[in-house]
C-alpha cells in the first residue's frame, strides 16, 4: 500500500512549472487577473471614448454620432497601440513576402523592442515575488535595481582588457551583488531587529537614489561631460544583440527567462524553497520545526535584491551602455505590480511582464498615431492593479464563486508586525 500511495504521488512532484501555473488557473486563482486586465483594457478603451474631443461636440446634435465617434477613438488607439507592440499586420506579411533583410527587421522590430523592455519587469517582478512567498513586502526594488545598475556599469567600464566571456559575467554579478547587498540590509534589520521592511526598504531607496547622483556627478561621471553621466562600457561587457541597429534585442532576455525557471526550481524544487514558503506561510509554523527564520529571512531579502539588481544590470549591459540618473522608469515600482498580477508564481510573474512591456512599448506609438496620451497605458494599469487587489469587484461583476480554500491569497507578514 506504501509503494502505491507514493507511485500515485509521483506524478504530481513531476509538474512543470506552467502545469503548475495552468492548475492554479483550473482552481480559479489565475482567473481573476486575466478577468482584471480584460476589465481594465475595456474601462481604459471606455475612458479614451468618454474623453475624445469629438464626442463632446457633437453629442448635442447626435447622441448616436457622439458614441460612433468614441466607439471609433477607442478603437485606433488600440490598434495605434496594437502595431507599436506587436507590428503593423500588412508590414509584416509584405516584409515576409518580400524576403528583404531590412524590412524584416523593420516589420519586427516593435515586436522585439516589447520584449526587450520586458527583461526589467521580470527580473524585478520575480525579485519583489520571492519575497512575497517568504512573506515580505519588498519596496526596495527600485533602490536595488539602480545599486545593481552602479556596480556593473563600473565594472563594466573600469576593467579593460578582459575577454567577453570573463567580463560579461563580471558585470552581471557585480550588478547581482549591488541589488543583494542593498536587499541584505534591510533583510538583517528586520531578522534580527524586527524592524518593518517596508520603511527600511522604502529608506533604502532614497539612500540609491541619492548615492547614485553623487556618484554620478563624481567618481563616476564622464571625464568629458558636465553632465551627471558615466563612461560608455567596454564592449566586452555589452549583452550581446542578436539583429543590426536600430533592433536593440538582447541575450538579457533569455536571461530574464533563466532566472525565471531558477526561481520556480528554487521555490518549487528544493529544500530551502520549502522553507521559504513555510516561513512566509507560517512563520510559527517553520520555527516549530526547526527552521532557521532569520536566516530564511536574510537569504530572502538578499536573492530578491539580486533579482532587482539583474534588471537594473541588463538595462546598462544590454540597452544604454552607460548610467544616467534618469535610467529607470519606475521598473521597481512596477514590480509589486506585477507580483500581484502573476499571483506570485514565476510564469504569472513572466506573463504579466510581457503584458506590461507590450503596453509600454505601444504607448508611443498610441500617442503618435491616435494622439491619445501615454498616461492613459498607466491608467489601465492601475484598473487592473485595483481590480486584482479587490478581487471581490471581479468575482461580483462576472458571478463568479470564492474559492472554497484562500490558498491563493497573499500572506505578507511585514503588515503583521
Amino acid at each position: 500500500m506504501a509503494n502505491q500511495d507514493n507511485e500515485s504521488k509521483a506524478p504530481a512532484q513531476k509538474k512543470s512549472a506552467f502545469g503548475i501555473f495552468l492548475q492554479e488557473l483550473g482552481r480559479g486563482s489565475v482567473l481573476v487577473p486575466i478577468l482584471a486586465i480584460i476589465t481594465g483594457l475595456f474601462l481604459g478603451g471606455l475612458i479614451v471614448a468618454v474623453t475624445t474631443e469629438a464626442v463632446y461636440t457633437t453629442w448635442s446634435s447626435s447622441p448616436l454620432e457622439a458614441i460612433s465617434r468614441g466607439v471609433d477613438a477607442a478603437l485606433r488607439s488600440y490598434s495605434a497601440l496594437f502595431n507599436g507592440s506587436i507590428g503593423n499586420p500588412e508590414r509584416i506579411a509584405d516584409a515576409l513576402a518580400s524576403g528583404e533583410g531590412a524590412a524584416l527587421r523593420r516589420a519586427f522590430n516593435p515586436f522585439l523592442e516589447s520584449l526587450t523592455k520586458s527583461v526589467p519587469y521580470i527580473f524585478a517582478g520575480l525579485a519583489v515575488a520571492l519575497g512575497f512567498r517568504a512573506g515580505l513586502f519588498n519596496i526596495g526594488a527600485e533602490g536595488q535595481l539602480f545599486m545593481g545598475a552602479i556596480c556593473s556599469v563600473y565594472v563594466g567600464f573600469a576593467l579593460t582588457g578582459l575577454p567577453a566571456f570573463i567580463h560579461l559575467p563580471l558585470a552581471l554579478g557585480a550588478g547581482a551583488l549591488g541589488g543583494a547587498l542593498w536587499g541584505f540590509i534591510p533583510g538583517l534589520l528586520k531578522a534580527k531587529t524586527g524592524g518593518h521592511e517596508v520603511i527600511n526598504t522604502i529608506m533604502m531607496n532614497y539612500i540609491a537614489f541619492r548615492l547614485s547622483e553623487y556618484l554620478l556627478r563624481g567618481p563616476l561621471q564622464r571625464p568629458d561631460t558636465t553632465n551627471p553621466i558615466s563612461p560608455f562600457i567596454e564592449t566586452t561587457a555589452q549583452l550581446p544583440r542578436f539583429f543590426d541597429s536600430p533592433i536593440r534585442f538582447h541575450l538579457g532576455f533569455f536571461v530574464a527567462l533563466a532566472a525565471a525557471y531558477g526561481v520556480y526550481w528554487l521555490l518549487f524544487k528544493t529544500r530551502l524553497g520549502f522553507e521559504l514558503r513555510t516561513v512566509g506561510a507560517n512563520p510559527s509554523a517553520a520555527r516549530y520545526a526547526g527552521m532557521n527564520i532569520v536566516l530564511v529571512t536574510v537569504l530572502a531579502m538578499s536573492l530578491s535584491g539580486a533579482l532587482a539588481g539583474l534588471a537594473g544590470a541588463n538595462e546598462v549591459l544590454g540597452v544604454n551602455y552607460t548610467l544616467a540618473p534618469a535610467f529607470s522608469s519606475g521598473y521597481g515600482f512596477d514590480s509589486i505590480a506585477l507580483a500581484l498580477i502573476g499571483k506570485s508564481h514565476p510564469v504569472g510573474v513572466v506573463l504579466a511582464a510581457l503584458l506590461f512591456g507590450f503596453l509600454r512599448n505601444g504607448a508611443l506609438q498610441m500617442q503618435i498615431a491616435a494622439n491619445v496620451p501615454v498616461d492613459i497605458i498607466s491608467v489601465m494599469q492601475a484598473l487592473i492593479l485595483a481590480f486584482i487587489a479587490a478581487p471581490a469587484i471581479i468575482r461580483t461583476i462576472y458571478r463568479l464563486r470564492a474559492p472554497a480554500q484562500q490558498d491563493d491569497e497573499l500572506r505578507v507578514r511585514g503588515w503583521g508586525g
